[in-house]
Formats: structure tokens, C-alpha cells, sequence
């Protein structure tokens, strides 16, 4: 069997290591910047799995005298086993020490804007483990607060908008009581918007696409007296989205944003000053956009996302049929 060439260029920095014509220091940034190299593309768990190796390596040559260095190799080790995509809770951890353990000394030598990526990551790693009741959602929600003191919408509206919306996640997530689950839906709307007042999307389509598509799931599932005034904003929101997203250059998004889109039509008037009238031209139009996102997903072996517009599908054809009866 062939070694890989990720394999191939592990051997190539480890061998590095035994050069004497480098110093320690020389040694352990060559470390890691290789593991960086492979973070940045991994095509499989294993690729990251040695990215962490590496990492540990420079980590283990720091000792106490490059202490910088040795908060990055933690750093660098902490990410690539939160970006292991069959990570588990006992890996989502070890990530959580690292990140914890490097912030004290990211934040006595390190840049103000190394210091807040890393909370920023910390904070998406707090709220992969409150599944599992690991970590509170409120400190994630802290370590993102944390980040936008050097994350702003001036300086970077990217990593501002990004934050936005993992805090409006966050919020969505939140265990309350029923009396007060308007709260915490009101808080992520309010997140998105808040977002949205310093994106573009002239500037930085992506990021309004993913903001505008999430504002449209919240308003769509927001506790309200006006649930249809919500679902028209929800519309309003997607169709922002899909001025980004489209089949050639972003299928899955669209498809998603199509789907999500279909969900708020299934519910809607087609005359919102006459809802007695019913909906059966948006019932119709939602078909078309369940049918396309079925489409795209199943291409792309999404076979779960498939799964679930296909019964949307069902659910929708038992309401027109209803429809038909009447």
C-alpha cells in the first residue's frame, strides 16, 4: 500500500527535527507550521490526527522556554481535534483544556487578535459539549462576548458577523421554561440583526447569506401573536439569501435555503389580508422548491437532509389532497 502523501511530508518534518543545522526554536516553528499545512486541507480524520501529532511534538520541544510557541502548539492541536469530523465528547474536551490552558499565555505575549480567534474557538467548542452536558451555553455565549472586544464590525466585519451568529445560535439552544421561550428567541433575532447592520452583501456575500438564511429560521419558528407577519419577514430574509446562494456556485446552501423557504409557504396565506382563502398557490410553489432541494441533496449524498424533505414532501401532499377534498 502507499503511504499517503500527508504520511509522506509527516516523515519529511519529523526528519527535519533530527537536523542539527536548526536551532530548537527553528525546529518547533517547522513543526508547527507543517501541522498548520495540514489543518488547513485535511481530506480525512486521519490528516488531522496527525496535524495533532505534530502539534504535540512542538508542544513536548517548548518546555518552559518557548512559552508562546508552546501555548500555539496547543492552539494547533485544540483546533485540529475540534475539526475531526466523527469527534467525540472525549476529544471536544481534550480541545477545551488546551484552548484554557494556552489563553493565559496567548494573552500575556500573544496579539489581541490571537487571543480573541482563540476564545472565538473556544466558545464553538463549549457549545459542541453542552450536548453532552459538558459545558453551559452561557459560557460559550461569554467566550464569544470575550472575542468581539477585538472583533468589531469595523475592523472585522467577517469575524463580527460569524460571532453574531454563533451567539444567536447559542441563544436558540438554550434550555427555558415555556413562559420565557419568546426570551431566547427574540435574543437570536435580535443577534442577527444586530449582525446584518454591518454586513453586506456587496462585501461579504457569504456571511449575509448565512446571516439572512438563519434570521429567516428564527423569525419562521418565533413564539408571536403575529406569526404571519413573522413568516413574511422570514420570506424577505431567504429571498436576501438566494441573491447569494444558487445552484452553479453554492448547491447545498441553496438547496438548504430553499427547503427553509418551503417551510414558511407551507404556512402561509397566499393572501396574508385574507387567510380564509387558504394557500394552496404557496402549497404549490413549496412542492417546487422541495422537489429541487430533494434534488440537489440526494445528488450530493446529503441522504439525511434527503430523508427529511422527503417527508415534507409527504406532509405536503397529504395537505393538498386534504385541500382537493374540501
Amino acid at each position: 500500500m502507499t503511504s499517503s502523501i500527508t504520511d509522506s511530508a509527516v516523515k519529511a518534518a519529523i526528519a527535519a527535527i533530527s537536523s542539527e543545522s536548526a536551532t530548537t526554536e527553528e525546529k518547533i516553528q517547522m513543526l508547527i507550521e507543517m501541522a498548520q499545512g495540514f489543518q488547513k486541507k485535511p481530506k480525512t480524520s486521519q490528516d488531522l490526527r496527525n496535524a495533532v501529532g505534530l502539534f504535540y511534538r512542538a508542544y513536548q520541544m517548548c518546555g518552559e522556554d518557548y512559552l508562546l510557541l508552546k501555548a500555539r502548539a496547543k492552539v494547533g492541536m485544540a483546533g485540529s481535534l475540534q475539526m475531526i469530523s466523527d469527534a467525540d465528547s472525549q476529544l471536544l474536551q481534550q480541545a477545551k483544556t488546551d484552548y484554557e490552558e494556552a489563553l493565559p499565555i496567548l494573552q500575556q505575549f500573544a496579539t489581541a487578535e490571537e487571543v480573541a480567534e482563540t476564545q472565538m474557538n473556544l466558545g464553538l467548542v463549549l457549545q459542541s459539549l453542552v450536548p453532552y452536558n459538558l459545558a453551559r451555553i452561557t459560557d460559550s455565549i461569554h467566550a464569544y462576548h470575550e472575542a468581539l472586544r477585538v472583533f468589531t464590525s469595523e475592523d472585522y466585519p467577517q469575524e463580527y458577523a460569524i460571532l453574531y451568529n454563533n451567539i444567536a445560535i447559542a441563544y436558540l439552544s438554550m434550555p427555558m421554561a415555556s413562559e420565557r421561550e419568546y426570551l431566547r428567541q427574540a435574543l437570536a433575532v435580535q443577534s442577527f440583526e444586530t449582525a446584518l447592520q454591518h454586513i453586506n452583501l456587496i462585501e461579504h456575500p457569504k456571511e449575509y447569506a448565512m446571516l439572512q438564511n438563519n434570521l429567516g429560521n428564527a423569525l419562521q419558528y418565533l413564539v408571536s401573536s403575529h406569526p404571519v407577519d413573522n413568516n413574511l419577514r422570514a420570506i424577505l430574509a431567504y429571498n436576501e439569501a438566494l441573491k447569494v446562494r444558487n445552484l452553479q456556485n453554492t448547491p447545498l446552501e441553496y438547496a438548504n435555503t430553499i427547503s427553509n423557504k418551503a417551510n414558511v409557504l407551507f404556512n402561509l396565506p397566499d393572501n396574508p389580508e385574507k387567510p380564509e382563502l387558504g394557500n394552496q398557490k404557496n402549497l404549490l410553489q413549496a412542492e417546487e422548491y422541495y422537489q429541487e432541494a430533494w434534488r440537489i441533496f440526494t445528488e450530493h449524498k446529503q441522504l439525511e437532509r434527503a430523508e427529511i424533505v422527503a417527508k415534507a414532501l409527504q406532509d405536503l401532499a397529504a395537505e393538498i389532497e386534504a385541500l382537493a377534498l374540501n
